[in-house]
C-alpha cells in the first residue's frame, strides 16, 4: 500500500518575519481613507441618488484607523510582548 505524502503541521510552518512596523502600515491606511473621503466630498455625483451613506464609509475607516493608531502608539500592539 503506499503511503500518503506528509503533510506539514502548524509547528512546521515558519512565518517570514516582517520589516514593516504595523503603525507605518496603520498610518498609510489613514491616508488613504482620508484621500477617499477627499474624493467622496469633492464629486457630487458619488453622494447621490442614494449613496449619500458612501461619505460614511470612509469617515468609519478613519476613526478605525485613528484608534488603531492611538492603541499602537502607546504601546499596546506589541507581538513581542504577547
Amino acid at each position: 500500500m503506499d503511503q500518503l505524502p506528509r503533510t506539514q503541521s502548524p509547528t512546521d510552518i515558519t512565518v517570514p518575519e516582517s520589516r514593516v512596523r504595523t503603525i507605518v502600515v496603520v498610518r498609510w491606511g489613514l491616508l488613504l481613507w482620508g484621500v477617499a473621503l477627499l474624493v467622496v466630498l469633492l464629486v457630487p455625483e458619488l453622494r447621490s441618488e442614494g449613496r449619500q451613506w458612501w461619505v460614511w464609509v470612509p469617515v468609519a475607516g478613519l476613526v478605525g484607523g485613528a484608534l488603531g493608531h492611538v492603541y499602537l502608539a502607546r504601546g499596546r500592539g506589541n507581538a513581542e510582548m504577547a
